[in-house]
């Protein structure tokens, strides 16, 4: 089953304008309906707590900025939509009915995370940015409630990616969880396009052979051939051997569970997920 809708956050900062793009490129691909979804803050949300000594003339002066800024960010968000629009060729709809790609813009007030966990359960995928040591902190609540609040598949993007061609070349992560079972199934659509696919699991010994080929099999009934390849695990950060296969293939996406152990464990000791997410140089598709 194709994504008939595909949703994603356009906030108008430089470091997002990947995943904008890439969200395009994969609505083109399956002649999805794309909304670009801009959420403006509330002034008042972007204040401090206020202290004693602060007076009236300073706190209009606070919401003044936060709007001047909120209101620049919406207008540059609207000019890379129209331009995305443009390049691709998108008829601007809102209306469900074609059968050739379209788009529509919408915005909205509130808290970004929360708005895009309630138009995000009602798409097939979502495009989220992969915040930088940079990145506005929105974009780290928005990805982390994609994830855990909508119950759909989500594309995380770099902010370095060819969005018209990922999807070519495919490494699945497969442990044997719920999770990238999930993974897997709702990424059928970009696996039964891709040119090739590796399947990795990690582990010495029959068992992670095995799982892999269970995974090579299954994936055979969707008329998808994959290879498979069991990784030593090298070091203690799994994650690291991963990115570093992946990367040895050549492959433009990585495909696996998100946040198989709590996520609370995770930004404690560490794991998997964590380490994708803040490393990987290539689009990640997650689901929870």
């Amino acid at each position: 089953m194709p994504y008939s809708t595909v949703l994603v956050s356009v906030d108008g900062l430089d470091g997002s304008a990947c995943a904008v793009e890439t969200a395009f490129g994969v609505a083109k691909r399956f002649s999805s309906h794309l909304t670009a979804l801009h959420v403006r803050p509330d002034p008042k949300d972007t204040i401090p707590l206020l202290g004693e000594g602060m007076s009236v003339a300073m706190i209009e002066d606070m919401v003044r900025i936060a709007e001047d800024e909120s209101h620049d960010r919406s207008h540059r968000a609207r000019e890379k939509f129209d331009a995305c629009v443009a390049e691709h060729g998108f008829n601007l709809s809102d209306q469900p009915g074609t059968e050739t790609p379209s788009a529509a813009w919408h915005e909205e007030r509130g808290r970004e995370d929360d708005v895009a966990a309630r138009f995000g359960r009602l798409s097939d995928l979502i495009v989220a940015c992969r915040p930088g040591a940079d990145a506005d902190v929105s974009q780290t609540l928005t990805l982390n409630s994609a994830l855990f609040d909508t119950g759909r598949p989500v594309l995380v993007v770099p902010q370095q990616a060819d969005g018209g061609n990922i999807g070519r070349k495919v490494v699945i992560s497969w442990n044997g969880s719920a999770q990238a079972a999930r993974s897997i199934g709702m990424a059928m659509p970009l696996l039964k396009e891709a040119d090739d696919v590796m399947v990795f699991t990690v582990g010495m010994g029959a068992a992670a052979s095995d799982q892999a080929l269970d995974l090579a099999n299954y994936l055979s009934w969707h008329n998808i051939t994959c290879s498979t390849r069991a990784l030593p695990g090298k070091r203690s950060v799994v994650g690291a051997d991963l990115l570093e296969e992946a990367a040895e293939f050549g492959a433009d996406l990585l495909v696996m569970g998100a946040y198989t152990h709590s996520r609370m464990r995770q930004l404690i000791l560490g794991g998997v997920t964590r380490h994708v997410l803040e490393q990987a140089p290539l689009p990640l598709f997650m689901a929870h």
